[in-house]
């Protein structure tokens, strides 16, 4: 059973493994990551975010379960144009409640395979693009947090490391491996 991983769990930082196989086992996590990207009011989830090591994420930009037909699951992405910029509001499902403004291509140029193995292009733009963005920045083991501006960093800074201190209270009992077994169980998937 997935569940979203918080900050600082090492999956966050983990650089995610081409997607080479698309079975039953891969559809159903897909599946289970929309239901808990939905009861997190979210628009979109990185597979890194639930500790699957795979370059992937999903994308629902309504965040309705109502409308499936919106649904769009995005593997091996890659980012191929970006144009002008625009800092705007952000947050992320593995900082529930954490939310700052970043900097990011107003544009995009994105392609990816889709479920059914096939190769798609898109231009997106605005909060499209933004999600994107950051959905595919968390498979490198990139967080929206390292793309603040010092100052905004630092009025954050105690939230984050409030997100710290509840992880390893949770590791110490229990709820989570040590980072060393996680980082071994990633690697081992």
């Amino acid at each position: 059973m997935l569940r979203i991983v918080p900050f600082p769990h090492p999956a966050l930082r983990y650089e995610a493994r081409p997607v080479t196989e698309i079975d039953d086992e891969f559809r159903a996590n897909v599946r289970e990551m929309f239901e808990l990207m939905y009861d997190a009011r979210g628009i979109g989830l990185a597979a890194t975010q639930v500790a699957l090591p795979y370059q992937f994420f999903v994308l629902n930009l309504t965040a309705d379960p109502d409308q499936p037909e919106q649904e769009r699951v995005f593997i091996n992405p890659e980012i191929t144009k970006r144009h002008s910029s625009i800092e705007d509001e952000e947050g992320c499902l593995s900082f529930p409640g954490l939310y700052a403004k970043v900097r990011r291509a107003k544009r995009i140029k994105v392609r990816w395979f889709d479920l059914d193995g096939n190769s798609l292009e898109l231009d997106a733009e605005d909060l499209e693009s933004r999600a994107i963005q950051h959905e595919i920045d968390h498979l490198s083991g990139r967080l929206f947090i390292d793309m603040l501006s010092p100052l905004t960093r630092s009025s954050v800074a105690a939230k984050i490391r409030d997100f710290e201190t509840k992880f390893r209270r949770a590791q110490a009992e229990g709820e989570y491996p040590s980072d060393e077994e996680i980082r071994k169980q990633l690697d081992a998937l």
